[in-house]
């Protein structure tokens, strides 16, 4: 079962548990799955499905971050109830030292030495690493580790 169809289905088991918040955040993933299809005319890949979700929960919380500045916290929990159903169908991301030991071997591969070296790190390291760690953590890794 491809991860669109598992969310289809949890959109319908949400339906039927009259569980409205999690049956409206997984149909507004649909409709960003739904448009992606439209505008770029192709089917979605599960890799697509991830980067999507990955885009979503990284509004989600750009969101949440500004209604807590704001102390709106009702729209808050919504914008922290949405990212809680989003993340159950990403990978599991790699802890610290693992996202540390990777990284490592992406240095020693490309051969980089200094922080100027970074952009070949992180060309590299955004390809292995996608959908395991967030770009902006692989970069600050990455930065400490060439430091």
């Amino acid at each position: 079962m491809s991860l669109r169809d598992r969310i289809n289905e949890d959109v319908k088991n949400a339906m039927k548990a009259k569980d409205s918040k999690k049956r409206d955040a997984l149909r507004l993933l649909m409709s960003a799955f739904k448009q992606i299809e439209v505008d770029e005319r192709k089917e979605l890949s599960d890799e697509d499905v991830i980067k999507i979700i990955q885009s979503q929960v990284k509004r989600r919380d750009d969101a949440a971050t500004q209604y807590r500045d704001a102390g709106r916290d009702d729209l808050l929990q919504i914008e922290l109830d949405e990212i809680a159903y989003y993340k159950e169908y990403l990978p599991a991301q790699l802890s610290n030292d693992e996202l540390s030991f990777a990284l490592k071997e992406i240095i020693a591969k490309v051969g980089a030495t200094t922080i100027r070296d970074i952009g070949k790190v992180m060309g590299v390291a955004s390809k292995e690493l996608s959908g395991k760690a967030d770009g902006k953590r692989i970069n600050e890794f990455a930065k400490t580790l060439l430091s």
